[in-house]
């Protein structure tokens, strides 16, 4: 009786570690599918999410070396760099937000109790930026020409100017 019962018992613990072996094996198998699929989705993402941003930022002075160029001259004392300019530009045209009847460069008289001023800012290339502006209630876009003076101030012209309508 005790022989057959370690016979049983033996039988019974070598199943369980051939079921036990087979359960783990079967999920570590699973668990690496799943990590490289999800590997694999992250990529595709992330591709997707870069290609995105490489079109959206297609126009902007960072990405536009011919527009870069344009500010390299041949004495290196005068070369302005592009990364110090467009938070420079970008400044200057959001102080303009103080004036009491608003910014001049969205090319819109103040039409409510509220004044228009330039919310966001994008330097496109060495010539133009644009700007989206609001009085709170009112929204639009405007097209700006700026200029680099000799005396390395920045002057600004309205282009064209959009408001939309409520």
């Amino acid at each position: 009786m005790k022989k057959s019962f370690l016979l049983y018992a033996f039988i019974i613990l070598a199943l369980m570690l051939v079921f036990t072996y087979s359960f783990y094996s079967k999920q570590v198998a699973y668990e690496q599918d799943r990590y490289e699929k999800t590997t694999k989705k992250l990529r595709d993402s992330l591709n997707s999410v870069t290609t995105k941003w490489n079109d959206a930022n297609y126009f902007s002075l960072e990405r536009n070396e011919k527009a870069q160029n344009y500010f390299e001259s041949g004495t290196s004392e005068k070369m302005i760099k592009y990364e110090e300019l467009i938070p420079y530009v970008t400044e200057k045209l959001l102080d303009y937000n103080s004036n009491p009847k608003g910014n001049p460069y969205v090319g819109q008289d103040q039409i409510g109790a509220n004044k228009f001023v330039i919310n966001k800012v994008k330097v496109l290339n060495h010539r133009w930026i644009i700007a989206d502006y609001n009085d709170g209630d009112i929204w639009g876009e405007v097209l700006l020409k700026y200029f680099v003076n000799e005396d390395e101030s920045i002057s600004f012209e309205v282009n064209q100017t959009l408001l939309y309508q409520k």
